[in-house]
């Protein structure tokens, strides 16, 4: 009873999961079950090493050093390793909650360390632990490898025409080898799609007889050939193009398609783009969310990893969002003056998973000063509509109906923020300073200029960083002993605090960037932070990121709402020892900070 117990709890555990059926079998067997009293010493630092290696069945281990608790392990985590790698005992190893473990003896463990994914897994830090427990979500499933290159979904060779081609040869062309695009001979090339012979050639009164150079696109928008699948729903997002050309050694291999990414998988961000693209009226928009779940959760399934998905969400909500302003545009008809519409938060920094709150703000022209009321009916019917679509209501009010004003009232704000940061000043900024602007045409480079006065602006700093600090998440032990009913918000006591001290790193450094990552690697290009401690907190943020993708699909399959509370017993052991890494890995970092911003 016992080896069948023990095989199939192995099966399912790692590193043992990817061990060939032979070898499982083999460990299964020799693995025997003991068992420990709370408080019960296994081994002490300096003291007689371990001679196996134990894999935690039930109730959790500490290990220590001179008295301090450095990590509690409990189950599916494994320890003993580290003597039978040394054959010494550098640690204290503690029974926190009564311990039931299988052991495997030493000729086992190295007999399983020849196999290079059990190996490497006793070789891996924090970060790497994290980077490798991104596991898929259960909710859905993906319809296609995004992982493999473009080129495998190329079904022929391109089509060209000549510089001096016509409209019509260009067509015929077309129409000739049954495809929806024709690059152009030109210098540089260009393409021309069926779209741009509907809306820039009939639509347009042009004849038969127009240069096809004259309505063609370029530059082109390009892709290696060898450039992942998801790659290209990249690409094709952010140009807002139909039509991509695939480029080898020898030129363009071919010209991919949406129609070809669509029939890759119906759950892609370009399939949802579609939807978006066809929403006829506002009675379309309920629905929006859910399709975006499934996306998420497909995506997710398919291997992709957090941060790329939420780039494809936050895209696909730009699109929805200019849908939106068409339609506002269509009942009041143009704007008086330029505007620019802003979103904050996670969908300023191209970061949000599932459908947050609204976070947004609208800007117009000095001149439009007059014309308050219309940008005020403006903002409501957008704020109404995205509500409609799946976007609640910003319980702070930090919406375009409550925040909008002329450019010179925006330049005041954020210059008032950084010149006389008071507590509001500050909770402020720390929203606002992630803006992007959407839609719209108003310059906002004077925002950006205000924002890159920061790194004179000590006191602004050291007082942001204070708040960012406020920000802290439970301690590991703590949430132990409250046991698998312990709960807490993932967003505010995880994701926010590493979201809110790279935010402090980029000012401080006069950084324009928006995406967290990117803002850590200019602290540590900058020299603010180590290479080992950027790299652990970038991969602390994606496993986080993933677990709130997952805990949020696993509330929509079960029919709640997603929200960002997560509770202990919902976790697999993995999921709780990696959460439990990452929460670590932040209070380390945040100790560091506060000494580097002086805010202790």
């Amino acid at each position: 009873m016992v080896v069948v117990d023990a095989a199939a709890f192995l099966r399912t555990t790692p590193p043992f999961d990817g061990l060939p059926p032979a070898l499982l079998e083999e460990a299964a067997a020799r693995a025997d079950l003991q068992t420990w009293p709370a408080g019960a010493c296994l081994v002490r630092a300096g003291g007689e090493p371990l001679r196996h290696l134990y894999v935690v069945r039930k109730g959790s281990v500490r290990l220590e050093r001179d008295g301090q608790t450095l990590q509690v392990l409990e189950e599916g985590e494994c320890f003993g390793y580290t003597s039978l790698l040394t054959g010494k005992a550098t640690l204290d190893v503690v029974v926190e909650e009564d311990l039931a473990a299988y052991r495997l003896p030493r000729d086992v463990f190295r007999r399983l360390l020849r196999e290079p994914r059990f190996a490497g897994h006793f070789a891996l830090g924090i970060g790497e632990r994290l980077r490798a427990s991104l596991a898929s979500s259960p909710v859905a499933t993906f319809r296609a490898d995004v992982s493999q290159p473009v080129s495998t979904l190329l079904r022929r060779p391109a089509v060209w025409v000549g510089e001096g081609a016509t409209v019509r040869e260009a067509a015929e062309a077309m129409r000739r080898e049954d495809v929806s695009s024709a690059l152009v001979r030109s210098e540089p090339a260009a393409i021309v799609t069926d779209e741009d012979l509907r809306t820039r050639v009939l639509a347009a009164g042009l004849g038969p007889a127009t240069p096809v150079a004259a309505v063609a696109s370029r530059p082109l928008r390009t892709v290696p050939a060898d450039a992942p699948i998801y790659r290209a729903w990249e690409v094709l997002l952010e140009a807002g193009v139909s039509h991509l050309p695939v480029v080898d050694g020898n030129g363009v291999a071919g010209v991919l398609a949406t129609s070809d990414l669509l029939r890759c998988t119906a759950q892609g961000p370009v399939a949802v783009l579609r939807r978006v693209e066809r929403l006829a009226s506002r009675e379309s928009l309920p629905g929006y969310a859910g399709k975006v779940a499934e996306m998420a959760a497909a995506l997710l399934r398919g291997g992709i990893e957090p941060l790329l998905i939420a780039g494809f969400v936050s895209r696909l909500n730009d699109a929805l969002l200019r849908r939106i302003l068409e339609w506002a545009h269509a009942d009041m008809g143009p704007a008086p003056v330029p505007y620019g519409w802003m979103v904050f938060g996670s969908e300023g920094r191209a970061e949000q998973t599932i459908l947050t709150d609204q976070d947004n703000a609208l800007a117009f022209a000095d001149e439009g000063e007059g014309q308050r009321a219309w940008f005020q009916g403006f903002a409501e019917r957008a704020n109404d509509d995205l509500q409609a679509a799946g976007f609640p209501a910003c319980p702070g009010g930090y919406m375009a109906r409550n925040w909008l004003g002329t450019a010179t009232e925006w330049r005041g704000r954020f210059a008032g923020w950084i010149d006389a940061p008071q507590p509001e000043a500050l909770l402020q900024a720390a929203i606002f300073f992630d803006f992007r602007r959407v839609a719209g045409t108003l310059d906002l480079s004077a925002l950006e200029a205000i924002m890159a006065r920061t790194p004179d602006r000590p006191m602004f700093l050291r007082l942001l960083a204070s708040t960012a600090l406020d920000q802290r998440p439970p301690a590991p032990l703590l949430l132990r002993m409250r046991g698998d009913a312990a709960s807490f918000d993932l967003k505010r006591f995880a994701i926010n605090p590493i979201v809110a001290l790279a935010r402090c790193y980029a000012l401080e450094v006069g950084s324009r960037a928006r995406n967290t990552l990117e803002r850590l690697r200019q602290a540590r290009d900058a020299g603010l932070m180590g290479a080992d401690l950027c790299a652990t907190v970038g991969e602390a943020y994606r496993y986080l990121l993933g677990l709130r993708i997952r805990v949020q699909l696993r509330q929509i399959a079960s029919g709640r709402r997603p929200t960002n509370e997560v509770t202990l017993g919902e976790l697999g052991g993995m999921e709780r020892s990696r959460l439990k890494d990452a929460l670590r890995t932040i209070r380390g970092w945040q100790d560091k900070a506060a000494y580097h911003f002086q805010a202790i």
